[in-house]
């Protein structure tokens, strides 16, 4: 019996190809020549790549047999991930492959900040003797603030402690004993910025934290401050930080990430006293040989048929025919109690009902676990690292299953407890032999929307006119309704109003709706493909 081919389109760690194991044969080819990696991938069983190489939809169109793809390293970038799941093959990569490198780059660029190791380094070997000039400053006793507590977050903070520092901590999804057993207090944004010698960065790229670090923050922090980002470009507003440091309002800085990238030509690189990097933070052979490990032994998870850990599009392992169209559900639900709940999460429970609790669906926790958090968080969430990330948090899980449902076949309950003691109630279930995600209710009030890619949610006094007001302002900033449902809370006034619309509401026109008709409750959710 012939074996899977497993194709290496780029020069991986030979620990990929140990990883792989006997049982495959490992073809190579130069991804970056399109005419052979196209010959190459027709009878391929699995595509190893890291970033040089393209795989897009003609790719998928080429091959005949494609189970996976896995690409060496954190990013997706060159992977087309929608063509990828068109055509029914598995994407993975290795996301947690670059964490201890990215946060040991993050205290590098800390402490070269610190004791002005660049410029000190630049001026000897230009033959200048210039001690006085690059006096630095210890971090024995210094207050370091994390902007940012996940898995880069603590290990930075766990790499510091030694150094005799306080460390502070902001992270609004992060629970307070949790941090407090790290030896890491946690503090608002605010307080961080006004207490914080050194402020490293850790957090997501998202519509909210752009610009976090910008103009308002950087006239609140010491004048004697370093700024460290090695997580994501553009946290930092660089013009922003450019004229702080112009006007002496902060004292240094490490770069290792920009807003635009490549970037060669910055403000900020004509001050000594910022060092920067051209985003080394996954650049060792250690992350590279994690990388090429991990997606090897995804690759033997894929071809042999089982779940795969970090499966980005296409889940895999043996499931009844039942549950596979309740696991994208089931993560799209998530995802939408995440923004619906007001605080952090502090139990997330699942709950099925009606005939697929007959079945092993303890994987559809996993993918609501998976959508909870990834609405969270800009670190890759797996089906296997979803639990983890529940513990590290302190969020408690559970699954439940009940035989019986009076309207549904079956329907999909996730319940969010949050720290501050309420609760959010989203459910949804699978309907019509297209098999469409629907959105059945919302806090006990009755639903029924196809779930799509952008969505809306309004709670507010139930009266004439919302409606019409709603619609004008969309109307206005050209977002075109595509559905509008609205269902009351129980025992109440209230109405919450679920609207699909068809490109996603800015933070501007949501607050213009929300101060139009008064709402409890103003989010704007977006479903990642």
């Amino acid at each position: 019996m012939a074996k899977p081919i497993v194709l290496i389109a780029e020069e991986l760690s030979p620990a990929t190809i140990d990883a792989l194991g006997p049982d495959f044969e490992v073809r190579t080819c130069d991804g970056t020549n399109r005419a052979e990696l196209l010959a190459a991938v027709v009878d391929a069983d699995a595509l190893l790549v890291r970033s040089a190489t393209q795989v897009d939809a003609e790719v998928f169109a080429t091959q005949k047999r494609l189970t996976v793809v896995a690409r060496a390293g954190v990013g997706l970038d060159n992977v087309d991930v929608k063509a990828a799941t068109q055509a029914g093959v598995m994407v993975v990569n290795a996301p947690t492959s670059n964490i201890v490198s990215a946060a040991e780059l993050a205290v590098g660029l800390l402490l070269a900040s610190a004791r002005n190791i660049v410029p000190a380094n630049l001026a000897l070997k230009q033959g200048k003797w210039a001690r006085s000039k690059f006096t630095g400053v210890e971090l024995n006793e210094k207050v370091v603030g994390v902007v940012g507590l996940g898995r880069i977050g603590m290990l930075v903070a766990q790499r510091l402690a030694p150094f005799g520092v306080q460390l502070i901590a902001y992270d609004p999804y992060v629970q307070p004993a949790r941090a407090a057993q790290m030896g890491i207090r946690m503090v608002t944004l605010d307080e961080l910025l006004a207490q914080a010698d050194f402020i490293t960065v850790h957090l997501p790229k998202t519509p909210e934290t752009v610009g976090l670090i910008g103009e308002d923050a950087l006239r609140k922090v010491k004048p004697t401050v370093h700024i460290i980002n090695a997580a994501r470009g553009g946290i930092v507003d660089e013009a922003a930080l450019a004229a702080a440091l112009t006007d002496g309002r902060v004292a240094g800085a490490g770069l290792d990430v920009y807003a635009k990238e490549p970037c060669t030509d910055s403000p900020l690189f004509a001050f000594d006293n910022v060092v920067a990097t051209p985003h080394l933070g996954a650049s060792t052979d250690e992350a590279q040989e994690k990388a090429g490990i991990a997606v090897a032994k995804s690759v033997r998870l894929a071809l042999s048929g089982e779940l795969v850990p970090d499966a980005v599009n296409v889940q895999g392992g043996v499931l009844a025919p039942s549950v596979k169209p309740y696991l994208a559900l089931a993560e799209h639900l998530g995802v939408i109690a995440a923004h619906l709940a007001p605080d952090p999460a502090a139990r997330v429970s699942v709950e099925i009902s009606g005939e697929l609790s007959q079945e092993d669906v303890r994987v559809l926790e996993l993918s609501a676990l998976k959508g909870v958090f990834g609405a969270l968080m800009d670190d890759p969430v797996s089906y296997v690292n979803a639990p983890l990330i529940a513990k590290e948090r302190g969020v408690e899980t559970k699954l439940t299953k009940k035989p019986e449902n009076d309207e549904y076949r079956s329907l999909v309950r996730i319940h969010v407890d949050t720290t501050g003691g309420q609760r959010v109630v989203v459910g949804g279930t699978v309907a019509g032999p297209r098999r469409i995600e629907k959105l059945a209710e919302i806090n006990g009030a009755e639903i029924d929307v196809q779930i799509g890619a952008h969505h809306a949610f309004y709670s507010y006094a139930d009266r004439p006119g919302v409606i019409g007001v709603i619609g004008q302002i969309l109307g206005e900033a050209g977002v075109n309704i595509e559905n509008m449902q609205v269902g009351l809370l129980p025992n109440s006034t209230q109405a919450i109003m679920v609207l699909s619309v068809d490109t996603e509401i800015s933070p501007t026109i949501n607050q213009t709706v929300a101060n139009a008709v008064g709402t409890e409750l103003a989010r704007v959710v977006s479903l990642r493909d």
